[in-house]
């Protein structure tokens, strides 16, 4: 997409849809962006109307209805952070009156619906982003630059790995929270397509296969220790186009919570990424380790850069279409197995279900480029095999 005419230096009328939840972070960053001039909230799309108290100061115009509020602010930017199942409607509804967007991760919980929205923003001409914050992490490039000029041989593959710790309450916040439908729509909130999809995300783009058409082969294997419909604990592995392999695993029944990692597997050393702190270890044969810290750019701050001079986007549609491969791989998968009963317990006093062992197994996982079932779990059943469809390469 060509860019956007140059704008000028008047702060960018942004609304917000969905200011609720993870919607607060989108509150305080556009606070913070306001302080510097580029932005100014212009409107909350809310079902139900924040208060001055919830909001923590005084209001912008509310609304029910995101393109009545986009019409009677005369917003230029949209922030989308609402349920899955609303987010190509919203985009569209935005698209279609000229307003550029920063969609929330993820982008759709179908490769249809992301096709719908993704064409629907390049027909209006709009800018795109989607809310894969690590990748505005300098790290990725940084990363890449180091696999280019073969700081760890040639890579044998990349790994990711995801333990996290969800109470069951975490399940009941929304009525769309741990389904993969309602109502008859698509929600596929699962570990890897929602809470973890940034492992996802991010080791696809290190191995530089983001698009929907490098995809060849996605393998799943879906599971669940809690009383939903999704998987909380979950592990993929993406075949691509250019020979390379991707596993990631990721559960939200740990026993200790820790940070989430992506690992490039190279044939002389490895790069590990702990991608919410922007932080890498570099080792490498004939070397010490290597620790090197990164900055990052803020998604939103790096939309408004676009729009005022040009900057190249950091995640536009078409870069999460293999992403959005590996959610229509688990949409379309059998639905999660639950977790035998002796393979989960409670924890006292935490409202939570943990899988012995699972930390362990989810590391093995992104170490040795294997599925649970490949690990020897005993709980794990053999990968459903999922083969994209013919994409446009347009």
């Amino acid at each position: 997409m060509s860019a956007p005419r140059t704008m000028t230096r008047t702060p960018l009328p942004v609304v917000l849809a969905g200011a609720r939840g993870h919607g607060r972070r989108h509150v305080d960053n556009i606070r913070r962006l306001a302080a510097k001039g580029l932005v100014r909230l212009a409107g909350i799309c809310e079902l139900t109307p924040l208060t001055e108290d919830e909001f923590g100061g005084e209001l912008p115009e509310q609304s029910a209805d995101l393109g009545a509020l986009l019409d009677s602010t005369g917003a230029r930017a949209a922030v989308i952070c609402t349920p899955i199942p609303t987010h190509t409607a919203l985009a569209l509804t935005a698209a279609e009156r000229g307003v550029h967007l920063l969609l929330e991760k993820p982008p759709a919980p179908s490769y249809a619906a992301f096709r719908r929205m993704a064409d629907g923003v390049a027909a209006a001409g709009v800018a795109c982003q989607i809310g894969f914050q690590s990748l505005g992490s300098h790290a990725v490039p940084a990363i890449r630059g180091l696999i280019a000029e073969g700081a760890v041989g040639r890579v044998t593959g990349i790994g990711g790995a995801g333990a996290w710790v969800r109470p069951e309450a975490y399940f009941r916040r929304a009525p769309w929270a741990g389904r993969r439908r309602l109502d008859g729509a698509d929600v596929v909130d699962g570990a890897l397509t929602n809470p973890l999809a940034h492992a996802v995300a991010t080791a696809l783009a290190l191995a530089g296969s983001t698009r929907a058409e490098d995809v060849a082969g996605i393998e799943t294997e879906l599971l669940r220790a809690n009383d939903i419909e999704s998987d909380d604990t979950s592990c993929v592995r993406v075949t691509t186009v250019q020979g390379g392999s991707v596993t990631v695993a990721a559960t939200l029944c740990a026993e200790r919570a820790d940070e989430p990692y992506v690992v490039v597997h190279g044939t002389s050393g490895r790069i590990t990424f702990w991608y919410k702190q922007d932080r890498v270890l570099l080792q490498r044969a004939d070397h010490g380790p290597e620790e090197l810290r990164f900055d990052r750019t803020d998604l939103l701050e790096n939309l408004v850069a676009h729009l005022r001079d040009g900057t190249e986007l950091l995640v536009t549609p078409d870069d999460t279409g293999a992403f959005m491969q590996v959610v229509e791989a688990i949409r379309t998968a059998p639905d999660p197995e639950p977790l035998p009963d002796d393979a989960w317990r409670r924890v006292p006093g935490e409202d939570r279900r943990v899988v012995p062992g699972i930390d362990a197994l989810v590391a093995a996982a992104a170490d040795r480029l294997c599925l649970y079932s490949e690990l020897g779990a005993p709980w794990a059943r053999p990968a459903h095999h999922h083969l994209p469809e013919e994409v446009s390469t347009r």
